[in-house]
């Protein structure tokens, strides 16, 4: 809230007549917030993640079409900004990007006696057990909130399914292709190791010592699939102080014979839009913040964690976010978040198919079969 703040308070000194009014918004009601906005007067700035949800969010005729206002600069974040396009035209601007993968307690491996991180996912599922020998809950996972449980089967799509066959299927909200269940059949195993905290189900992600982040930041779990904002989460949950120096990170394993493309990654990244009815100069304060000089600022405040200005990498210091950095610039491709990818109805309706898996209902075909079932409605 601080860099925020002080971003909005930075833009207003140097445009005296535009003042912006930064409201702090809990990451897991903001996305009923905004739906709610859009069918009245929406703000003049809000936070975007592009893809599907974006396209949705369009059809209510109010978010401003960006391109031509952001033209002469948004060349400086890359391609992948094309996330926050639709039929070409840009309705948001991203300010950083993600990947996600496992964040661990290295102390926590050493007591297990684990040498080092899993390549592979037999590899995981040995570790797993030898956590548990250790009395160690293996993996945290936020399952209240739903979407931490649907990164486990998307990357397993990740390695089951090939690049096209992925894409294809988002597009046409249909997940026919076998490498599906087989996804769900993967997630399966996991499951039936039992690999999670006690009372997962009700453990939000984010929120309090209790979360999933917060249990592995003091050291009550070994591992957590989250993103790389995790480092930015943490410190506010967390009792141990020194948990940073004991904090590692790793890709999704691999799974032997699995047709996905190697290199493959989940992610995504945040962003914001302008409301129709919002000025101009909305655009020159998303010019400004993913300028290289405030991006630093916000590395450096930990407000963004990997900058979607890449001349401002330079002031991520954490030597972990530099691993996870470095590991982001070499997939081969990262996948949008499958509930940001899809239509909003329809990515709602995989979370839930996926949590509800978690909770023991349901098969690895009713996961494929429920995006084609929400499309459908």
């Amino acid at each position: 809230m601080t860099a925020w703040k002080n971003a909005a308070d930075a833009f207003h000194a140097a445009h005296p007549n535009v003042t912006i009014n930064v409201q702090p918004v809990q990451n897991e009601s903001i996305k009923t917030k905004v739906q709610v906005a859009l069918q009245g007067t929406p703000p003049d700035i809000f936070q975007q993640w592009g893809g599907g949800a974006e396209a949705t969010q369009i059809q209510s005729g109010k978010l401003a079409d960006l391109t031509s206002l952001t033209s002469s600069w948004i060349s400086q974040l890359g391609k992948s900004v094309a996330g926050w396009q639709v039929d070409g035209k840009q309705y948001g601007v991203p300010y950083d990007y993600h990947v996600v993968g496992f964040w661990y307690r290295t102390d926590l491996f050493d007591k297990a006696g684990i040498s080092g991180p899993p390549a592979t996912f037999d590899d995981l599922l040995a570790d797993i057990t030898k956590l548990k020998a250790a009395n160690i809950a293996p993996i945290a996972v936020g399952g209240k909130d739903k979407w931490p449980d649907a990164f486990y089967w998307e990357n397993f799509v990740l390695k089951e399914c090939p690049k096209d066959t992925i894409t294809s299927s988002i597009a046409a909200a249909k997940f026919t292709d076998p490498c599906f269940v087989k996804a769900g059949d993967d997630l399966k195993k996991l499951l039936d190791t039992s690999p999670f905290n006690t009372g997962f189900l009700g453990t939000p992600a984010q929120q309090g010592a209790g979360s999933s982040a917060g249990l592995v930041a003091n050291g009550q779990a070994a591992m957590e699939l989250q993103g790389d904002w995790e480092l930015s989460v943490m410190p506010s949950l967390a009792t141990d102080k020194t948990f940073v120096s004991k904090m590692g990170f790793f890709p999704f394993p691999s799974i032997s014979g699995g047709s996905g493309e190697p290199g493959a990654a989940l992610g995504g990244g945040d962003g914001f839009s302008c409301s129709t009815k919002a000025p101009d100069v909305c655009a020159a304060f998303l010019q400004f913040i993913t300028s290289a000089d405030e991006q630093a600022t916000l590395v450096k405040s930990l407000a963004v964690t990997i900058p979607s200005n890449g001349s401002a990498t330079s002031a991520i210091t954490d030597p972990t976010l530099k691993k996870v950095l470095t590991y982001l610039q070499g997939v081969s491709y990262n996948q949008l978040y499958f509930d940001q990818a899809l239509p909003t109805a329809v990515g709602n309706a995989v979370n839930d198919a996926v949590s509800n898996f978690f909770a023991g209902q349901g098969t690895s075909a009713d996961i494929a079969a429920s995006a084609a079932k929400a499309a459908s409605q």
